[in-house]
């Protein structure tokens, strides 16, 4: 398995997606690769730090004046 083959699957391994003939192809690649095996850790714990957070809705001025530089940041593009 190459790394791109296993950042094909990386969602559906997170989300416990996979067959079990899959999951240990991929946990083989972990085993042999050190970048995939950080990039597996960082995703989990990126999506634990999400959800563990409320969502914080933005003042309307703050939200405008971001738009605002989002697009026009587009239309420089």
């Amino acid at each position: 398995m190459t790394c791109t083959e296993f950042l094909a699957q990386l969602d559906e391994l997170i989300d416990d997606e996979v067959t079990v003939s899959l999951r240990a192809d991929l946990e083989e690649h972990l085993r042999e690769c050190e970048h995939c095996e950080i990039t597996l850790h960082t995703t989990r714990k990126t999506i634990e730090i999400y959800k563990s957070h409320e969502i914080y809705e933005l003042p309307e001025d703050v939200r405008t004046r971001l738009e605002q530089a989002i697009m026009a940041k587009c239309r420089k593009c």
